[in-house]
Protein backbone atom coordinates (compact mmCIF):
# COMPACT_ATOMS: atom_id res chain seq x y z
CA UNK A 1 0.00 0.00 0.00
CA UNK A 2 2.96 2.34 0.53
CA UNK A 3 4.25 1.79 -3.01
CA UNK A 4 3.53 4.17 -5.85
CA UNK A 5 4.12 3.83 -9.59
CA UNK A 6 5.08 6.37 -12.23
CA UNK A 7 4.34 5.44 -15.84
CA UNK A 8 6.36 7.66 -18.20
CA UNK A 9 5.23 8.67 -21.66
CA UNK A 10 7.30 6.10 -23.53
CA UNK A 11 5.78 3.27 -21.51
CA UNK A 12 2.25 4.66 -22.01
CA UNK A 13 2.82 5.00 -25.76
CA UNK A 14 4.13 1.45 -26.00
CA UNK A 15 1.00 0.06 -24.35
CA UNK A 16 -1.41 2.20 -26.38
CA UNK A 17 0.26 1.41 -29.71
CA UNK A 18 -1.04 -2.15 -29.49
CA UNK A 19 -4.31 -1.50 -27.68
CA UNK A 20 -6.79 -0.02 -30.18
CA UNK A 21 -9.37 -2.78 -29.78
CA UNK A 22 -8.96 -2.85 -26.01
CA UNK A 23 -9.39 0.92 -25.78
CA UNK A 24 -12.51 0.83 -27.97
CA UNK A 25 -13.99 -1.85 -25.72
CA UNK A 26 -13.04 0.03 -22.53
CA UNK A 27 -14.52 3.31 -23.76
CA UNK A 28 -17.80 1.66 -24.80
CA UNK A 29 -18.02 -0.20 -21.47
CA UNK A 30 -17.35 3.04 -19.59
CA UNK A 31 -20.14 4.88 -21.41
CA UNK A 32 -22.49 2.05 -20.50
CA UNK A 33 -21.35 2.15 -16.85
CA UNK A 34 -22.00 5.91 -16.81
CA UNK A 35 -25.44 5.45 -18.35
CA UNK A 36 -26.24 2.84 -15.69
CA UNK A 37 -25.13 5.06 -12.78
CA UNK A 38 -21.87 3.32 -11.82
CA UNK A 39 -19.74 6.47 -11.97
CA UNK A 40 -19.16 9.79 -10.25
CA UNK A 41 -18.11 12.43 -12.75
CA UNK A 42 -18.34 16.00 -11.36
CA UNK A 43 -17.79 19.15 -13.35
CA UNK A 44 -14.42 19.81 -14.92
CA UNK A 45 -12.53 22.72 -13.34
CA UNK A 46 -10.91 25.31 -15.61
CA UNK A 47 -7.82 27.32 -14.72
CA UNK A 48 -7.38 30.32 -17.03
CA UNK A 49 -4.84 33.14 -17.24
CA UNK A 50 -5.47 36.86 -17.88
CA UNK A 51 -2.36 37.25 -20.05
CA UNK A 52 -2.94 33.98 -21.98
CA UNK A 53 -6.64 33.99 -22.84
CA UNK A 54 -6.41 31.07 -25.27
CA UNK A 55 -4.64 28.79 -22.77
CA UNK A 56 -6.17 26.75 -19.98
CA UNK A 57 -5.52 23.88 -17.61
CA UNK A 58 -8.42 21.58 -16.75
CA UNK A 59 -8.88 19.24 -13.79
CA UNK A 60 -11.20 16.27 -14.37
CA UNK A 61 -11.86 14.28 -11.17
CA UNK A 62 -13.86 11.05 -11.38
CA UNK A 63 -14.71 7.66 -9.91
CA UNK A 64 -15.49 4.52 -11.91
CA UNK A 65 -17.06 1.44 -10.35
CA UNK A 66 -18.17 -1.39 -12.63
CA UNK A 67 -15.28 -3.63 -11.62
CA UNK A 68 -12.62 -0.90 -11.88
CA UNK A 69 -13.24 0.73 -8.48
CA UNK A 70 -10.66 3.46 -8.93
CA UNK A 71 -10.58 7.19 -8.27
CA UNK A 72 -8.66 9.49 -10.59
CA UNK A 73 -7.99 12.98 -11.83
CA UNK A 74 -6.64 14.13 -15.16
CA UNK A 75 -4.76 17.44 -15.12
CA UNK A 76 -4.50 18.59 -18.74
CA UNK A 77 -3.01 21.79 -20.14
CA UNK A 78 -4.03 23.20 -23.50
CA UNK A 79 -1.64 25.89 -24.79
CA UNK A 80 -2.46 26.45 -28.50
CA UNK A 81 0.53 28.77 -28.98
CA UNK A 82 2.77 25.72 -28.54
CA UNK A 83 1.92 24.76 -32.11
CA UNK A 84 3.87 27.77 -33.43
CA UNK A 85 6.99 26.29 -31.82
CA UNK A 86 6.36 22.82 -33.21
CA UNK A 87 5.23 21.53 -29.81
CA UNK A 88 2.04 19.57 -29.07
CA UNK A 89 -0.81 21.78 -27.90
CA UNK A 90 -1.73 19.55 -24.96
CA UNK A 91 0.14 17.92 -22.09
CA UNK A 92 -1.36 15.93 -19.26
CA UNK A 93 -0.88 13.78 -16.20
CA UNK A 94 -3.29 11.31 -14.61
CA UNK A 95 -3.34 10.52 -10.91
CA UNK A 96 -4.99 7.29 -9.74
CA UNK A 97 -6.12 6.53 -6.18
CA UNK A 98 -7.26 3.33 -4.51
CA UNK A 99 -11.01 3.33 -3.84
CA UNK A 100 -10.74 1.23 -0.68
CA UNK A 101 -8.32 3.55 1.14
CA UNK A 102 -8.04 6.69 -0.97
CA UNK A 103 -4.27 6.24 -1.09
CA UNK A 104 -2.48 7.32 -4.28
CA UNK A 105 -1.58 4.45 -6.60
CA UNK A 106 0.15 5.95 -9.62
CA UNK A 107 0.89 8.94 -11.79
CA UNK A 108 0.81 8.46 -15.56
CA UNK A 109 1.87 10.74 -18.38
CA UNK A 110 -1.55 11.18 -19.95
CA UNK A 111 -1.48 13.23 -23.17
CA UNK A 112 -1.65 10.00 -25.14
CA UNK A 113 -4.34 8.58 -22.87
CA UNK A 114 -6.41 11.72 -23.36
CA UNK A 115 -5.97 11.55 -27.13
CA UNK A 116 -6.97 7.89 -27.47
CA UNK A 117 -10.01 8.17 -25.20
CA UNK A 118 -11.18 11.15 -27.26
CA UNK A 119 -10.55 9.31 -30.52
CA UNK A 120 -12.18 6.10 -29.31
CA UNK A 121 -15.23 8.11 -28.23
CA UNK A 122 -15.49 9.62 -31.72
CA UNK A 123 -14.99 6.27 -33.44
CA UNK A 124 -17.49 4.51 -31.18
CA UNK A 125 -20.11 7.12 -32.05
CA UNK A 126 -19.29 6.98 -35.76
CA UNK A 127 -19.53 3.18 -35.86
CA UNK A 128 -23.09 3.41 -34.47
CA UNK A 129 -24.28 6.53 -36.30
CA UNK A 130 -23.00 5.88 -39.82
CA UNK A 131 -25.63 3.88 -41.69
CA UNK A 132 -25.74 2.37 -45.13
CA UNK A 133 -23.67 -0.27 -46.82
CA UNK A 134 -21.33 1.92 -48.85
CA UNK A 135 -18.01 3.35 -47.60
CA UNK A 136 -18.31 6.95 -46.43
CA UNK A 137 -16.60 10.05 -47.75
CA UNK A 138 -14.70 11.38 -44.74
CA UNK A 139 -13.65 14.95 -43.97
CA UNK A 140 -11.36 15.96 -41.11
CA UNK A 141 -11.36 19.63 -40.13
CA UNK A 142 -8.28 20.38 -38.05
CA UNK A 143 -5.06 18.42 -38.51
CA UNK A 144 -3.43 18.01 -35.12
CA UNK A 145 -2.72 15.13 -32.77
CA UNK A 146 -6.39 14.53 -31.97
CA UNK A 147 -7.31 14.40 -35.66
CA UNK A 148 -4.50 11.95 -36.36
CA UNK A 149 -5.62 9.72 -33.49
CA UNK A 150 -9.26 9.86 -34.59
CA UNK A 151 -8.20 8.66 -38.05
CA UNK A 152 -6.44 5.71 -36.39
CA UNK A 153 -9.48 4.83 -34.29
CA UNK A 154 -12.00 5.19 -37.12
CA UNK A 155 -9.90 2.62 -38.95
CA UNK A 156 -9.68 0.37 -35.89
CA UNK A 157 -13.45 0.60 -35.35
CA UNK A 158 -14.09 -0.67 -38.86
CA UNK A 159 -15.56 2.53 -40.29
CA UNK A 160 -15.20 2.00 -44.04
CA UNK A 161 -13.91 5.04 -45.91
CA UNK A 162 -14.06 5.72 -49.65
CA UNK A 163 -11.84 8.81 -49.60
CA UNK A 164 -10.67 11.54 -47.24
CA UNK A 165 -10.59 15.32 -47.42
CA UNK A 166 -8.45 17.30 -44.96
CA UNK A 167 -9.01 20.96 -44.13
CA UNK A 168 -6.71 22.99 -41.90
CA UNK A 169 -5.60 26.63 -41.88
CA UNK A 170 -2.01 25.41 -41.57
CA UNK A 171 -0.89 23.84 -44.83
CA UNK A 172 1.96 21.89 -43.24
CA UNK A 173 -0.34 20.23 -40.71
CA UNK A 174 -2.86 19.44 -43.44
CA UNK A 175 -0.13 17.80 -45.47
CA UNK A 176 1.02 15.64 -42.58
CA UNK A 177 -2.50 14.44 -41.77
CA UNK A 178 -3.17 13.75 -45.45
CA UNK A 179 -0.18 11.44 -45.67
CA UNK A 180 -1.18 9.74 -42.42
CA UNK A 181 -4.77 9.18 -43.59
CA UNK A 182 -3.54 7.81 -46.93
CA UNK A 183 -1.28 5.34 -45.16
CA UNK A 184 -3.99 4.31 -42.70
CA UNK A 185 -6.96 3.88 -45.04
CA UNK A 186 -5.24 3.25 -48.38
CA UNK A 187 -7.74 5.50 -50.19
CA UNK A 188 -7.48 8.79 -52.12
CA UNK A 189 -6.81 11.78 -49.84
CA UNK A 190 -7.05 15.46 -50.78
CA UNK A 191 -6.66 18.83 -49.08
CA UNK A 192 -9.72 21.02 -49.59
CA UNK A 193 -11.83 23.94 -48.45
CA UNK A 194 -14.20 24.14 -45.52
CA UNK A 195 -17.18 24.10 -47.88
CA UNK A 196 -15.87 20.93 -49.51
CA UNK A 197 -15.40 19.32 -46.10
CA UNK A 198 -18.89 20.18 -44.89
CA UNK A 199 -20.41 18.25 -47.78
CA UNK A 200 -18.91 14.90 -46.80
CA UNK A 201 -20.83 11.97 -45.30
CA UNK A 202 -18.79 11.91 -42.08
CA UNK A 203 -17.28 15.19 -40.87
CA UNK A 204 -14.83 15.32 -37.95
CA UNK A 205 -14.20 18.64 -36.18
CA UNK A 206 -10.88 18.58 -34.31
CA UNK A 207 -9.86 22.24 -34.07
CA UNK A 208 -8.99 24.75 -31.36
CA UNK A 209 -11.80 27.13 -32.38
CA UNK A 210 -13.16 29.20 -29.50
CA UNK A 211 -16.32 30.39 -31.29
CA UNK A 212 -18.50 28.98 -34.10
CA UNK A 213 -17.42 29.54 -37.69
CA UNK A 214 -19.64 27.01 -39.48
CA UNK A 215 -22.58 29.20 -40.60
CA UNK A 216 -26.13 28.69 -39.42
CA UNK A 217 -27.36 28.36 -43.02
CA UNK A 218 -24.94 25.54 -43.93
CA UNK A 219 -26.76 22.95 -46.02
CA UNK A 220 -26.63 19.55 -44.36
CA UNK A 221 -28.47 16.44 -45.51
CA UNK A 222 -30.31 13.53 -43.91
CA UNK A 223 -28.01 10.81 -42.63
CA UNK A 224 -24.93 13.02 -42.56
CA UNK A 225 -22.86 12.54 -39.38
CA UNK A 226 -20.82 15.32 -37.76
CA UNK A 227 -18.43 14.48 -34.94
CA UNK A 228 -18.28 17.77 -33.03
CA UNK A 229 -15.17 16.80 -31.05
CA UNK A 230 -13.83 20.33 -30.60
CA UNK A 231 -17.32 21.45 -29.53
CA UNK A 232 -17.29 25.11 -30.57
CA UNK A 233 -17.18 25.00 -34.39
CA UNK A 234 -20.86 24.80 -35.28
CA UNK A 235 -23.39 27.66 -35.12
CA UNK A 236 -26.07 26.83 -32.53
CA UNK A 237 -28.86 27.51 -35.02
CA UNK A 238 -27.48 24.72 -37.18
CA UNK A 239 -27.60 22.24 -34.30
CA UNK A 240 -31.32 22.91 -33.96
CA UNK A 241 -31.90 21.34 -37.39
CA UNK A 242 -30.07 18.12 -36.41
CA UNK A 243 -30.30 15.10 -34.19
CA UNK A 244 -28.04 15.82 -31.22
CA UNK A 245 -26.22 13.11 -29.26
CA UNK A 246 -23.89 14.02 -26.38
CA UNK A 247 -21.76 12.09 -23.90
CA UNK A 248 -23.44 13.71 -20.87
CA UNK A 249 -26.12 16.38 -21.10
CA UNK A 250 -25.15 18.40 -18.02
CA UNK A 251 -21.45 18.37 -18.88
CA UNK A 252 -21.82 19.22 -22.54
CA UNK A 253 -24.19 22.15 -22.06
CA UNK A 254 -21.71 24.48 -20.42
CA UNK A 255 -18.50 26.44 -21.15
CA UNK A 256 -19.95 28.06 -24.30
CA UNK A 257 -19.93 24.89 -26.38
CA UNK A 258 -22.18 24.91 -29.44
CA UNK A 259 -24.84 22.88 -27.57
CA UNK A 260 -24.59 25.32 -24.64
CA UNK A 261 -25.13 28.23 -27.04
CA UNK A 262 -28.14 26.39 -28.48
CA UNK A 263 -29.57 26.02 -24.98
CA UNK A 264 -29.09 29.75 -24.38
CA UNK A 265 -30.72 30.50 -27.73
CA UNK A 266 -33.82 28.37 -27.12
CA UNK A 267 -34.08 28.47 -23.34
CA UNK A 268 -34.30 24.68 -23.14
CA UNK A 269 -32.65 21.34 -23.87
CA UNK A 270 -35.34 19.75 -25.98
CA UNK A 271 -33.03 19.70 -29.01
CA UNK A 272 -30.85 17.06 -27.30
CA UNK A 273 -32.00 13.58 -28.32
CA UNK A 274 -29.90 11.65 -25.80
CA UNK A 275 -26.51 10.23 -24.91
CA UNK A 276 -24.02 7.90 -26.52
CA UNK A 277 -24.55 5.50 -23.61
CA UNK A 278 -28.26 5.31 -24.45
CA UNK A 279 -27.39 4.78 -28.12
CA UNK A 280 -25.08 1.90 -27.20
CA UNK A 281 -27.93 0.37 -25.18
CA UNK A 282 -30.28 0.75 -28.17
CA UNK A 283 -32.40 3.11 -26.07
CA UNK A 284 -32.19 6.08 -28.43
CA UNK A 285 -34.21 6.70 -31.59
CA UNK A 286 -33.03 9.35 -34.07
CA UNK A 287 -34.88 11.01 -36.93
CA UNK A 288 -33.54 9.49 -40.18
CA UNK A 289 -34.57 12.62 -42.07
CA UNK A 290 -32.05 14.75 -40.18
CA UNK A 291 -28.24 14.90 -39.99
CA UNK A 292 -26.78 13.86 -36.63
CA UNK A 293 -24.22 15.72 -34.52
CA UNK A 294 -22.25 13.97 -31.77
CA UNK A 295 -20.84 16.41 -29.20
CA UNK A 296 -18.69 14.86 -26.43
CA UNK A 297 -17.54 17.21 -23.68
CA UNK A 298 -14.99 14.61 -22.57
CA UNK A 299 -15.60 12.66 -19.38
CA UNK A 300 -12.87 12.08 -16.80
CA UNK A 301 -14.09 8.50 -16.33
CA UNK A 302 -12.78 7.68 -19.81
CA UNK A 303 -9.26 8.81 -18.86
CA UNK A 304 -9.56 6.89 -15.63
CA UNK A 305 -10.65 3.68 -17.35
CA UNK A 306 -7.93 3.81 -20.01
CA UNK A 307 -5.32 4.83 -17.42
CA UNK A 308 -6.29 1.92 -15.18
CA UNK A 309 -5.70 -0.43 -18.12
CA UNK A 310 -2.37 1.22 -19.02
CA UNK A 311 -1.11 0.96 -15.44
CA UNK A 312 -1.94 -2.72 -15.28
CA UNK A 313 -0.23 -3.39 -18.62
CA UNK A 314 2.85 -1.31 -17.77
CA UNK A 315 3.27 -3.17 -14.50
CA UNK A 316 2.89 -6.49 -16.29
CA UNK A 317 5.58 -5.46 -18.79
CA UNK A 318 7.87 -4.06 -16.09
CA UNK A 319 7.85 -0.58 -17.63
CA UNK A 320 6.17 1.19 -14.70
CA UNK A 321 8.68 2.86 -12.37
CA UNK A 322 7.86 1.62 -8.88
CA UNK A 323 8.62 3.95 -5.97
CA UNK A 324 8.71 1.97 -2.71
CA UNK A 325 7.67 3.62 0.55
CA UNK A 326 6.06 6.55 -1.25
CA UNK A 327 3.55 6.95 1.58
CA UNK A 328 5.38 8.39 4.57
CA UNK A 329 3.17 6.99 7.33
CA UNK A 330 1.27 3.74 6.95
CA UNK A 331 0.12 3.37 10.55
CA UNK A 332 -2.05 5.79 12.49
CA UNK A 333 -0.19 5.08 15.75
Amino acid sequence: MSHFAVVPGAAVSSVLAEAHQDVLRIVADTYLAHEQGHTVNPDSYFLRFPDKPNARVIALPSYLGAGVDTIGMKWIASFPDNVKEGLPRASATLLLNDYATGYPLACLEAAGISAVRTAASAATAAARLVTGTEPVRLAVIGAGVIARTIVDYLHAAGVRVADVLVHDLDATSAGHLSEHAKARFGVPVAIGTLDDALGRDLVVFATTAATPYVPADTALRPGQVLLNISLRDIAPELLLRCNNVVDDVDHCLKAQTSPHLAEQLTGGREFINGTLGALLQDDLTLDPDKPTVFSPFGLGILDLAVGHYVLREARRRGTAVEIPDFIGETKRW
